[in-house]
């Protein structure tokens, strides 16, 4: 868990503002994790949705934390908003899968493999950008 200490992990080049910025969405996360409730109503699905959301939390939040590059600070941020709202609506702290046929992306010219699953990446929702890569 990220504490007052651990300030200096943050690149000198975040700005103060962005910094606060993604301390807060770590301290929400946090919060939220310790009021969750799942859906089922279920005291061991509860249990495991907050660890999830703790898991995920410092996982991302460990694997981000050397970030430099402003842009994909804020995709990263962005992501972040992303599924705690999404999370929130639905009420079940995993990623939502997007369901998309094989080829059901029409590229412009033909419709080669590399072509769609290039489309794919392209057409992945933000709240999904990182879960590939840690799951």
């Amino acid at each position: 868990m990220a504490g007052p200490g651990q300030a200096e992990h943050f690149s000198p080049r975040m700005t103060t503002a962005t910094r606060q910025e993604v301390l807060g969405l770590y301290r929400r996360i946090f919060r939220l994790a310790r009021k969750w409730q799942a859906a089922s109503g279920q005291m061991e699905d509860t249990i495991k949705e907050k660890q999830y959301i703790l898991n995920e939390a410092r996982t991302l939040f460990q694997k981000n934390k050397n970030l430099t590059d402003a842009d994909l600070i804020k995709q990263c941020i962005d992501e972040c908003t992303a599924r705690i709202e999404i999370g929130l609506h639905y009420q079940i702290p995993y990623p939502r899968p997007i369901h998309l046929p094989p080829m059901g992306l029409t590229p412009l010219r033909g419709r080669g493999l590399r072509s769609q699953e290039k489309l794919r990446k392209l057409s992945k929702p933000v709240y999904l950008k990182s879960h590939d890569e840690i799951s």
